[in-house]
This record gives C-alpha cells, structure tokens and sequence, in this order.
C-alpha cells in the first residue's frame, strides 16, 4: 500500500477515535492497531450540581468527581459474565483500578481510575451502550 494511503486511514482512525482498523483490498490486508494502554478514562471534577439531563439520578455533589467514557462502545462491570464485577456501589477504589471494559470493534479496553475515592454511582448495567465522554461512575474522593 502507499505512503499516503496509510497515513489517511491513521488520520481517520485520529479523527474517528479508533483503537484498531482493518483494511482489506486488491488481495491486500493491513491491520492498525494502538497502543490502548495510554488511553486512560476521563476524571474531570464537576463544577455544577446538576448534568446535562437534569434527572434527579444525575445530580452531582460540588466534591465528586465522575469518570467518563473514553470511547464509544458496550459497557461491561465484570472481566466475564457470571464474574465479580470490578467494583460496586459503596466500595473504595484506588487510582489505577480497573473499574470496568468496554467493548469497541471486538477490542476489551480496561477503564481505570485516575483519581480514588468512594464509588457512589454505576451509570450503566452491562451490555448497555455507551457513547464517548458518558459518565460511568461517579466517586467521592475520601
């Protein structure tokens, strides 16, 4: 493949936020792949005391802190089904704990914290899908 080919779908999987692509044409197969690893969830502290939605559910305390998705894909608690889930409601996490997998293009991308505390929401139940920068959980640093 050329040069320039390669470096549009790098460009695409940049701008589309793709871990992995697969590109087959004219007896040709290229596989890209990054590296996952440095692509960590979001924790960002939250200003307001209400989300976008405004739900009673969504109301967040000035103190917590809520860990998004980094990517688009399917929601998992658990490393398999029938397993423990990584964390639950009530349980104190540290930074670097895995707190769930999503699921993108056949891909399991471990999410850890970035920051620790008390878990005092689960946003989602496994196998719901999650869209980019959806809150997951929602942590009081302790």
């Amino acid at each position: 493949m050329e040069l320039d080919k390669l470096k549009r779908f790098i460009k695409f999987m940049d701008d589309n936020n793709l871990c992995e692509l697969e590109v087959e044409e004219k007896n040709k197969r290229i596989r890209l792949k990054k590296n996952t690893s440095n692509h960590p969830a979001i924790a960002t502290p939250v200003s307001s005391n209400v989300n976008i939605t405004g739900k009673k559910e969504d109301v967040v305390k000035e103190n917590e802190i809520e860990i998004k998705s980094p990517m688009v894909g399917t929601f998992y608690r658990a490393p398999s089904p029938g397993a423990k889930p990584y964390t639950e409601i009530g349980e104190i996490i540290q930074p670097g704990d895995v707190v769930c997998i999503i699921e993108a293009m056949k891909l399991m991308n471990e999410i850890k914290a970035e920051t620790g505390g008390k878990v005092v929401r689960i946003s989602l139940e496994s196998g719901e899908p999650v869209e980019f920068g959806q809150v997951l959980f929602v942590i009081e640093p302790v």
